[in-house]
């Protein structure tokens, strides 16, 4: 029997004599969402600029449920359905998929931590977008623009995750996602291990996310590893940003954008090398936001097909919900490296891009 799973009966057993000592109770539902559209203007990419209205630009748009419920004891059940939306044109962002962007149930006791099963981030993007990157994974200012945190390594289908309570500002999680292959329970199959710390001013997380390449029809792929630390200080009157991360091995850096030819060559994604970010948020009276950072790819295959990328941005506060923001990134490949400035919802086209636009969260 794994760790994991002496963990999920555990937590079982203490939701089910919580369970038996409650009454009946009812289900606190919350329907919640982010509305993001924006301006977007892409240049230097090999199809021509572009100008656009876009969905999501500095957190993507959805539309989401969540619910708890007290079982008594304290423990809770909750669970999270959560769809994109493309504002610019009102479709789902997925047309595969109804929760395309979360969609899990599990168990919460204050005691013991908790336990989540479904669709759900990797702990990996989660430690980049919330601690390592000072524009939150949106803008044209992004982390994942160079990052590798696209396709699994951003979200994990049919995952287990596990938190434990925080002590002394400490957290640490365990993700598990298996492959669901026949024949095999290597196949396919993804763990995430972080520990977090954030007391005070500091905040900081360390991830490593091992992926398992193999499918049901080819056996004995490299797996992907990456391993990222990152870190903020908020002195006040600017708060400090580093990410570090090394990866290495087959879907170690998936690349962010799918279009094969994106400035007219072929590009195949690094098989080894590591990513480096520092940046700031500076407070610009009381509802001004200025971001910016520096972000550097360095390839350590023998392509050497390194990047670079350079942002600043300015959100303003209009309200407490209601966010004006406008934001300005480029990318400096080098060797025939083909990355691209997008934001939290699209790709990009090319190597650099202007963004205005206007978030409101409900």
């Amino acid at each position: 029997m794994t760790k994991l799973t002496a963990i999920s009966i555990a937590m079982l057993a203490v939701a089910g004599i919580g369970a038996s000592n409650a009454s009946l109770a009812q289900t606190n539902l919350t329907v919640y969402g982010v509305a993001d559209a924006g301006i977007v203007n892409e240049r230097g990419g090999a199809a021509g600029n572009v100008t656009k209205v876009s969905s999501g630009v500095a957190s993507a748009s959805r539309l989401g449920f969540r619910g708890s419920e007290d079982l008594g004891a304290g423990v809770s059940a909750l669970f999270v359905l959560e769809a994109g939306i493309s504002i610019d044109t009102g479709a789902l962002a997925s047309s595969s998929q109804a929760f395309n962007r979360q969609s899990f149930v599990g168990l919460k006791s204050k005691e013991v931590g908790s336990l989540t099963i479904g669709r759900q981030y990797t702990l990996t993007y989660n430690a980049l977008g919330q601690v390592g990157d000072p524009f939150g994974s949106g803008l044209s200012g992004s982390a994942k623009n160079l990052f590798p945190v696209a396709g699994a390594n951003l979200r994990a289908n049919n995952a287990i995750i596990y938190t434990t309570p925080v002590k002394n500002g400490f957290t640490a999680e365990v993700l598990y996602a298996p492959g669901e292959i026949s024949g095999s329970s290597k196949a396919g199959r993804q763990y995430n291990v972080g520990i977090s710390y954030a007391k005070g001013p500091i905040n900081a997380r360390l991830a490593h996310n091992h992926r398992n390449n193999d499918s049901a029809s080819v056996r004995g792929l490299d797996n992907g590893r990456n391993t990222l630390f990152v870190a903020n200080v908020d002195f006040k009157v600017i708060k400090v940003f580093f990410a570090y991360s090394t990866d290495e091995g087959l879907n170690s850096a998936p690349l962010n954008n799918a279009t094969p030819l994106p400035y007219g060559e072929v590009f195949t994604p690094s098989l080894k090398g590591d990513d480096t970010l520092i940046g700031a948020t500076i407070p610009v009276g009381p509802a001004g936001t200025l971001m910016t950072s520096y972000i550097r790819k360095n390839d350590k295959t023998a392509l050497n097909q390194d990047a670079a990328q350079y942002a600043v941005g300015y959100v303003h506060m209009l309200s407490k919900r209601t966010s004006a923001y406008t934001s300005y990134g480029m990318i400096d490949n080098r060797n025939g490296a083909g990355y691209t400035v997008g934001n939290n919802a699209e790709a990009g086209s090319g190597d650099r891009a202007f963004n205005i636009g206007l978030r409101h969260t409900f």
